[in-house]
């Protein structure tokens, strides 16, 4: 038998077993190893939060730990002052532990440096002082676009000290989207790079910010750090180059005090509108929730861990699991500029045998991906030191889950799964790796102080393992706190349907007989590609922007690497008629004005879409044809024959592909 078929064999069988037990070594050293933490936080959550919240350092005590008398707009800590950068820095660096090696960065071509924590501080110190040079200051938005080096660690850290709230844009997204950002944040900075690197390949970041930035008055700095060497131009007097900025700044910068509720950074998600949220969320009760649930949920040892989590720093994982988290917990963490097939396809786990990872956080997608290389491309490396995995994103399948715990952790690592949100700001639901059993597929339960329950359509709680809708049923500290100059959108989009202090997330889920969640994906029109989460809307917009197109609907198609994929039903203007040129010429338009994760992956052409007399897109009819299941009911349409059009042009498509 080959070796790929022992694995798949050893793989079917691990598939049979239910549940998973923590190795007992791992158990002996956990930090929690029994469930008995649930029962004081269960028994008063507020009063649980504030001791968590009581390992961070803070200037002036709380006077109120939640003031909840305008719900949904919770307020956590109140009146207490505190810092994140001095949370993340100073207090480790004081208390002796400045020579400890906050980020160990890889670039993508090889390139290495090793970053300690009073590096780090020195570094953003000078950048704090920098910004603060160009006139900002507390509350003054401050736009980042940067690729996965140091600076930008340095960048939000600075903005922290200062109490510039930072918006962090995915340096994927195209400038279109940065310029979007940037308008409706009113921000008076941007800090961004002279090019970007990908596989290899370089690209130019500064000529495409200055392409769409000229109409935006109210952006009156930009930082350019030096990466690449791209060619770009400097506009006098707005655009400054960060080393030279950085050398010219005085070199101390005491942290601001700020209180609780200060407004920490806007991250912008997408929603099931054209219009993307910008999700606000303030200092101390964000820096509490993930600072514990790092801590944790990963079981981090900060003298002795290393920890890496591979999502950018432009996603939500990114802030709190790459950025807050560690840093602050005094944790030592890997950074990793490329990408996981470059140079070649076992760069991540060279990099987990090179620094010595004992910790590793990733996607599913990646798994799958990973999967489909190869375990040769895994086992060539020692991974000895690893002892506990994590995923996140979006809901694992269970063969992704037992090949990762077999073949990456050598079924010594607990995998935790994390569910959770960028609204949320820290993981919610998951098994605590040393006090629980872990089941393939399922996220697990809520965390200490936490309540999640699964209800129907009218908000009654279902039975077990009926499917429902996920809801969070009390307040917690790293919660949004609002929708950036949006409160009603807030109020609508997550308080309405089911009335405070009931949160609704926006997924399907069911919790089964023992109490563990299973869930299911989104219910509103979101697609969730690699566990990056993108409007259907947004992407129908950019579409229908094209000259050619009249009418567009876009569905997330089940896919086996992805997750899912993105479809689009595309209806041009006219006689026009649809060619693999106008595919490409499309999926490009989509990639310039949101970016290149945006593309879809199958471009449909329909001469009408399926809408009821009303006018709605019947998009789970879309649905059904892409994925090849027995359509539903087409009596409510008001053309039912579309649906045989279409059927013909997918199949088409399936042809030539």
């Amino acid at each position: 038998m080959s070796d790929d078929a022992t694995l798949e064999t050893e793989l079917e069988a691990l598939l049979q077993r239910e549940w998973f037990d923590p190795p007992e070594e791992f158990v002996a050293d956990a930090l929690i190893s029994d469930l008995s933490v649930h029962e004081a936080a269960e028994h008063d959550p507020v009063g649980w939060w504030e001791e968590q919240a009581r390992a961070l350092d803070w200037f002036e005590p709380w006077q109120h730990a939640l003031e909840d008398a305008d719900a949904p707009f919770y307020r956590w800590f109140t009146g207490g002052k505190l810092n994140v950068s001095h949370n993340c820095l100073d207090r480790h660096v004081a208390a002796g532990l400045g020579d400890r090696v906050a980020i160990h960065w890889h670039g993508e071509e090889g390139e290495t440096r090793a970053i300690t924590y009073a590096q780090l501080l020195a570094d953003v110190e000078r950048c704090a002082n920098a910004l603060k040079a160009r006139g900002i200051g507390p509350g003054d938005v401050v736009g980042i676009y940067l690729p996965m080096i140091p600076e930008v660690v340095v960048a939000m850290l600075a903005c922290t000290r200062i109490g510039a709230p930072h918006n962090v844009v995915f340096g994927g997204f195209s400038a279109e989207s940065v310029h979007e950002r940037m308008a409706f944040s009113n921000a008076s900075a941007l800090i961004t790079a002279d090019g970007g690197r990908r596989k290899g390949k370089t690209a130019p970041v500064k000529p495409e910010v200055d392409r769409v930035m000229r109409d935006l008055s109210h952006l009156e700095t930009i930082l350019v750090v030096r990466h690449t060497g791209e060619p770009c131009e400097m506009q006098e007097g707005r655009d400054v180059w960060w080393h030279e900025a950085l050398a010219a700044a005085d070199p101390h910068c005491p942290a601001e005090p700020l209180d609780a509720e200060h407004p920490l950074f806007i991250l912008y998600s997408s929603g099931s509108t054209a219009k993307p949220k910008g999700i606000q969320h303030t200092t101390g009760g964000y820096l509490t929730g993930v600072a514990w649930t790092f801590r944790h949920v990963f079981d981090v040892k900060p003298e002795s861990d290393v920890f890496w989590c591979s999502a950018d720093v432009g996603w939500i994982t990114g802030h709190s699991y790459i950025v807050y988290g560690p840093l602050a917990n005094g944790a030592t963490s890997v950074m990793f500029e490329g990408a996981p097939d470059y140079p070649h396809k076992g760069i991540w786990w060279e990099l987990c045998e090179r620094y010595g990872v004992t910790i590793f956080y990733t996607a599913p997608t990646a798994i799958r991906t990973c999967m489909k290389w190869g375990a040769e491309e895994v086992q060539r490396h020692d991974l000895s030191k690893l002892r506990l995995l994590g995923t996140v994103g979006e809901p694992i399948n269970p063969k992704a889950w037992v090949w990762y715990w077999h073949v990456v952790g050598g079924g010594r690592c607990p995998v935790v799964d994390t569910w959770w949100q960028t609204e949320t700001g820290q993981i919610m639901i998951t098994t605590l790796p040393g006090a629980q059993r872990m089941k393939p597929g399922s996220a697990g339960t809520p965390l200490p102080g936490l309540r999640a329950t699964v209800v129907d359509n009218d908000g009654r709680e279902v039975q077990r393992d009926v499917q429902g809708l996920l809801t969070l049923r009390h307040p917690w500290p790293g919660m949004l706190r609002t929708l950036f100059k949006e409160p009603d959108r807030f109020r609508s989009g997550y308080w309405e349907r089911f009335g405070a202090p009931n949160y609704f997330v926006g997924d399907a889920s069911r919790q089964d007989h023992d109490g563990y969640f299973w869930v299911i994906g989104r219910v509103d029109d979101v697609i969730n590609v690699s566990g990056h989460r993108m409007s259907t809307a947004e992407i129908e917009s950019a579409i229908v922007s094209h000259p050619k197109v009249a009418e567009a609907a876009v569905i997330g198609q089940n896919d086996e690497d992805t997750g899912q994929s993105i479809c689009a039903f595309v209806t041009l203007r006219g006689d026009l008629d649809g060619d693999d040129a106008l595919v490409d010429a499309i999926r490009e338009h989509v990639a310039v004005r949101i970016g290149k994760l945006a593309r879809p992956r199958r471009v449909i052409w329909a001469g009408d879409l399926p809408k009821t007399r009303s006018g709605k897109i019947m998009r789970r009819l879309l649905k059904d044809i892409a994925e090849g299941r027995e359509l539903g009911d087409v009596t409510t349409l008001r053309d039912p024959a579309v649906m045989e059009q279409i059927s013909a042009s997918m199949g088409s498509d399936e042809d030539e592909g």
